[in-house]
């Protein structure tokens, strides 16, 4: 459990972290070494951000198999109405 919680945490931070970088090169005063070095890491943080969520998926699908659905309902939210 403890494990589980650990990896969501690593998950936010590295969200936070990503839209800190976006924020410094969205605000330009970074030299271009600088900003060269934040633009990798924004982009190692997004991909292991996104192997992240791959997984979650997965595991959510296992789960919905496991309890006898064959299928995912897609998510709706009623944001914007």
């Amino acid at each position: 459990m403890t494990k589980k919680k650990t990896d969501f945490s690593h998950f936010e931070q590295s969200i936070a972290e990503l839209e800190q970088i976006v924020q410094q090169l969205e605000q330009g005063d970074l030299s271009l070494d600088q900003a060269l070095q934040q633009f990798e890491r924004g982009i190692e943080l997004s991909r292991t951000s996104q192997q992240q969520l791959q997984s979650a998926q997965q595991r959510v699908q296992l789960l919905v198999q496991d309890s006898g659905q064959d299928q995912l309902e897609p998510f709706v939210t009623t944001e914007g109405e």
